[in-house]
Parts: structure tokens; C-alpha cells; sequence
């Protein structure tokens, strides 16, 4: 034991400056992600505010809470519609991500390369309040511009928010135009990394732009696609909130396709209080990611070890 205490203590003066960069961001991550699991314990208790968490009761049966998650239904509708979209969203946004990555990296003139590049990741930087008021305008059946310009055609007025399936296309637009400028960040730091010789290799056997971004960008950059993949579906439980509130808001007509467990865990937090159900859909989203991460991150070990997470 004193010898590895003692190996520690020298591991940390050893690299006491890159230990000290890493302090910052790990005790954010023990405040904010690790100190919050205490309070899952909620879960199985009938809890109230003049209690507290370990004054509160302990529920009978202990699966009360997630009894009542499943009962009316609407959890596994809302688990449903939070995998699918959330499959929409990674999959999409890896083609096009990945896709406008490699365009950027096709670029060769500087001016153009930085305005594309400005273009692509200003939206990011929008608030989804912003983009749920541009929505609206857009959408809005009486004022709406897309209704304005069928008018204009003579066409019939579409009352957007009463289709629901029409907003899974719409969800994944927004998502795709808004997320795609961050999401392909670490695609070109890793086309950047690749050495120029491959590069130059493959041009003296001919190969075209085609055959270079087939043959030499895409697998050496495959690690990192599957690396971010592997995050993604560890996230595959947890929809984007503030997307969901600000697009569709409390609009029941479009719940069947477009209420997730986030906007669900809301609601029935808001309307009816009970921190027990709340904390209960929380505890079983975390189960069903941690479950979805490992299985990806087994599947990418066994085809590709590089990009496996662990």
C-alpha cells in the first residue's frame, strides 16, 4: 500500500503541471455529474421538500415510481420518439458533418475557405429561443412565410402545427443547419493531422480527389468517426431540451412524434410536483445510455479497436 501511494505521489510530482490543467475541468465534472447521482435515491422515495432527501420515506414497493412512469403510456412513447429522433440526429449529422468536413478540406482558397467556414458555424451560436421564433414565423399558419408563398401559388395553406409527422423532418432540418458547423470540428482537426506524404504517395499512383478522399481520408479519419459515434450513442436517451421547448413547446397536437423524456420529465414535473417520477424517468434514462454505450463500444473494439472508447 505505501508503495503505491508513494508511486502515486510521484506520478503527481512528476506531472504536477499537466494535473494541475486537468484540475479545473475534474472538479466540474465531481460537481456536476458525479454529486447529482447521490440524488437518484429519490427514485425509490416518496419524497417531499420538508424532508428532504434522506428524511423522505422510502416508497412501498420500491418500484412505485417507475410503476407509474409506464403506466399511462406516454414514457414509452416519449422513450420511442427520444432513440429515434436521436438516431436521425447522429446519423444525419455524422453524413453531414463528415461530408462538409471533407468539403472544407477540398478548399484551397483561403478568403473562400474562411467564409464557408463562418457560414457553417455561425448557427451554432444561435440561441434555440431565436430559432424557435424564426420557426414560428416560418410556420405559422396565418402569418407563416412558407404558408405566404403558397398562397402565392394559388396553393392551399398547410397547418404545420396540427402534422405531427411533418415535424420529424422539420426536428432534424433545424438540428442538421444548426449543430453541423460544431459537430465537424474535430473531423478537420483530424483530416489536418494526416501527414501530406499519403497524400502525395497516392497522387504519383494517379489517384483522383475522388480517390484520395476514398482512399486516404476516409480511413484514416474512420478512428475518430467512430470514436465521436460511440458519444453520441451514449447520449441516445437524452434528447436536446431546449430544441424540443422551443420548437414545439406545450403543443399536444405533436406529441406522438415529438415528445421525448426530456420534455415528458418536464411536464409532469411542472404540472404535478413529483420529484420521485422525475428522478425515476432520469435513473432510467442513464441505465438504457450506459447500456446502449457499452454494447456500441464492444461492437467498435471488435471491428475496429482504434476507435473504441475503452
Amino acid at each position: 500500500m505505501k508503495k503505491r501511494l508513494s508511486a502515486f505521489g510521484k506520478e503527481l510530482y512528476t506531472n504536477k503541471t499537466l494535473y494541475s490543467m486537468f484540475l479545473p475541468a475534474a472538479i466540474i465534472l465531481i460537481l456536476f455529474n458525479y454529486l447529482p447521482m447521490f440524488g437518484l435515491i429519490t427514485a425509490f422515495k416518496d419524497f417531499n421538500f420538508a424532508d428532504g432527501i434522506l428524511g423522505s420515506p422510502w416508497i412501498q414497493p420500491l418500484t412505485k415510481n417507475f410503476e407509474y412512469l409506464f403506466a399511462s403510456g406516454s414514457a414509452a412513447r416519449a422513450t420511442f420518439n427520444t432513440i429515434f429522433l436521436n438516431l436521425l440526429f447522429i446519423g444525419f449529422g455524422l453524413v453531414f458533418e463528415l461530408g462538409c468536413a471533407l468539403m472544407f478540406h477540398e478548399l484551397t482558397r483561403q478568403k473562400f475557405k474562411t467564409a464557408v467556414q463562418f457560414g457553417i458555424f455561425l448557427p451554432y451560436f444561435i440561441s434555440w429561443i431565436v430559432v424557435g421564433l424564426f420557426a414560428y414565423n416560418l410556420f405559422n399558419y396565418e402569418h407563416g412565410s412558407l404558408n405566404a408563398i403558397l398562397k402565392i401559388f394559388h396553393a392551399a395553406p398547410v397547418n404545420w402545427y396540427e402534422n405531427p409527422k411533418a415535424w420529424i423532418i422539420i426536428l432534424v432540418i433545424f438540428r442538421i443547419w444548426k449543430m453541423t458547423g460544431y459537430g465537424m470540428i474535430m473531423y478537420i482537426a483530424a483530416l489536418g493531422s494526416i501527414d501530406v506524404t499519403y497524400y502525395e504517395a497516392a497522387k504519383i499512383d494517379g489517384a483522383t480527389r475522388w480517390q484520395l478522399i476514398r482512399h486516404v481520408s476516409l480511413p484514416l479519419i474512420a478512428p475518430t468517426a467512430i470514436t465521436l459515434l460511440l458519444l453520441n450513442c451514449g447520449k441516445i436517451m437524452n434528447a436536446d431540451f431546449g430544441m424540443f421547448y422551443s420548437l414545439i413547446g406545450n403543443n399536444a397536437q405533436l406529441y406522438s412524434t415529438t415528445d421525448v423524456l426530456d420534455t415528458f420529465i418536464y411536464r409532469n414535473l411542472r404540472l404535478n410536483g413529483d420529484v420521485g417520477m422525475a428522478s425515476a424517468a432520469g435513473f432510467y434514462q442513464s441505465v438504457i445510455s450506459t447500456a446502449v454505450l457499452l454494447l456500441m463500444n464492444r461492437l467498435a473494439r471488435k471491428y475496429n479497436p482504434d476507435g473504441a472508447l475503452f
